[in-house]
């Protein structure tokens, strides 16, 4: 191994894990870019220094991301961290606001193959996702096969959500607060703006290239039950 390669190799890693893109449309980390993908020691050093530390590492048109894996403590967040960050205080809160992330993804994506061309999304776009997709599972109960955890999971959400007015009289444009159906809404896109995975821009929210390979990735990798209880 030459000390060269290792050298490169923690530069990209030291990038990645701080939420940068490596991209060979960028000036900064364009050469990083040549090194990971031209060099097979840079390569091979790289995943391997992100496969220890439960790094995932993602490549999407000419870029490389890096996400935290599973129940990573580092470099992820636990549900009482996710909780401070988003702004809620219950887990049933918390997993509405899984529940809406998920629909914020599958306006974009219905899969990896399956792109819906939606250039952005607006918040009464995701208020109707969510209402359609929670409504069509709840009224499928019988027939869909659920265990008693995600039977009662999935009723909770929808008791959440269903008491709680589109807009709360307290609320405006500017402030998101979890007690309307906006306001749970924002502020989970504020939390995905804070990712870096959206952008806004006169209150519509446009996908990122990081949302992008995330997505992609997490279709062909992960799925996952929710995926397979709402297709």
């Amino acid at each position: 191994m030459e000390n060269r390669n290792l050298s490169k190799a923690l530069e990209i890693v030291s990038k990645l894990i701080v939420g940068e893109e490596i991209s060979r449309d960028s000036k900064e980390t364009a050469s990083l870019y040549d090194e990971y993908m031209d060099n097979s020691e840079v390569y091979d050093i790289t995943n391997t220094i992100c496969k220890n530390m439960n790094l995932s590492l993602y490549e999407y048109e000419n870029s490389i991301f890096a996400a935290a894996g599973e129940n990573n403590r580092i470099f992820g967040y636990s549900n009482d961290e996710l909780k401070k960050e988003i702004g809620v205080k219950l887990n049933r809160e918390l997993f509405l606001c899984y529940f809406i992330i998920y629909n914020v993804i599958t306006w974009f994506y219905n899969d990896t193959r399956n792109v819906t061309f939606n250039e952005y999304v607006k918040v009464d776009d995701i208020i109707n996702s969510v209402d359609s997709s929670l409504s069509g599972v709840i009224n499928n109960l019988s027939v869909l096969s659920l265990n008693e955890v995600e039977e009662n999971s999935f009723k909770t959400i929808a008791l959440v959500w269903e008491d709680l007015p589109i807009v709360a009289n307290e609320e405006t444009n500017a402030r998101a607060a979890r007690g309307s159906k906006v306001g749970f809404v924002k502020m989970t896109l504020n939390f995905l703006l804070k990712q870096e995975l959206l952008i806004e821009n006169n209150e519509r929210y446009y996908p990122k290239k990081r949302f992008r390979a995330l997505v992609s990735n997490y279709f062909e990798e992960y799925k996952g039950r929710l995926y397979e209880i709402m297709k």
